[in-house]
């Protein structure tokens, strides 16, 4: 029988969750930099950890330069909807509350359910396609599609960000299957991302403060410990048990909005998280009664 570590895992969780939250503050208090900008030193901090970690670990683990080369196009995917999950992602951060940002990135996990679906050819249960319908139209609530452009752009750069980050998360389940090393899917992803970013910088530079500097690099390490945890939670515990402690960054983020900003969501958005994290609340159970059924009958998922 699997054995696992529910408390850890929760708590890795958690920490997890308020990394992110700390990242997506401290990137809306960087300021009127460029997004683009605020990415790419996300990305370096990112790469720099996750290339210290695979260079340190690479020895202890036996690496097939076969397996890596049939996977190296899922690599590669990922790294392509990891990038357009964090530009997307940034993006709505600068323009709209970081609470909205934070829940329209949550949407990942049911664009993940439709990426296994689409690129992966794995099946879709009633229940999880009626959660990613209702998830959607609780994101509706939130993006609030108007033709005012200058609130309805940044919301909508939001869910695709959500979207970009889900079907990243399909393509890592992908790596997987071919045990990639998870320190080089996040190298490649944090490279790749950072070479995007570069001739933006170089066309659209702006100098920026000594504080603004240090406060990107806060949100790098952030996103790192953030990584870090998230890692960390799934290993000790199943994604089924532990992955609803993940909106907690939500409320994370709500809290900090309001004392650092000031920001308050308005009706429609608290109406839109109410439903997003119901569902995801449905799912968890449906997961785990899943689970306990194929553990007493001794069948696999």
């Amino acid at each position: 029988m699997e054995q696992y570590n529910l408390k850890r895992g929760i708590l890795f969780a958690l920490f997890s969750s308020f990394c992110f939250a700390l990242m997506g503050m401290l990137v809306h208090a960087a300021g009127d930099l460029p997004f683009v900008e605020k990415a790419f030193f996300r990305n370096i901090v990112a790469l720099a950890f996750a290339s210290v970690l695979f260079i340190k670990n690479r020895k202890k683990e036996t690496v097939h330069r076969k397996i890596e080369r049939k996977a190296i196009k899922f690599v590669l995917l990922r790294a392509v909807c990891g990038s357009v999950g964090i530009f997307g992602n940034f993006y709505a951060l600068d323009h709209i509350p970081i609470s909205d940002a934070s829940m329209l990135n949550k949407m990942s996990p049911f664009f993940s359910i439709l990426g296994c679906f689409i690129f992966l050819g794995e099946k879709i249960e009633l229940i999880p396609m009626l959660a990613v319908c209702g998830a959607f139209g609780g994101a509706v609530l939130v993006i609030k599609p108007s033709f005012n452009f200058t609130q309805f752009f940044p919301a909508l750069a939001g869910f695709l960000g959500g979207m970009g980050a889900g079907f990243a998360y399909s393509f890592i389940r992908k790596c997987h299957s071919y045990k990639v090393n998870g320190n080089f899917i996040i190298m490649t992803f944090s490279l790749f991302s950072s070479l995007i970013c570069l001739p933006f910088m170089i066309a659209f530079w702006k100098p920026m403060s000594v504080q603004q500097f240090l406060i990107l690099i806060g949100a790098g390490l952030a996103a790192s410990g953030g990584q870090f945890g998230i890692t960390n939670a799934y290993f000790n515990a199943p994604a089924a048990k532990i992955s609803i402690y993940e909106y907690s960054m939500v409320i994370f983020s709500a809290i900090m909005g309001f004392f650092a900003f000031g920001q308050i969501p308005d009706a429609l958005s608290i109406l839109g998280y109410i439903i997003i994290i119901g569902i995801a609340v449905l799912i968890f159970f449906y997961n785990q009664r899943k689970q306990k059924k194929a553990e007493e009958s001794n069948t696999p998922l």
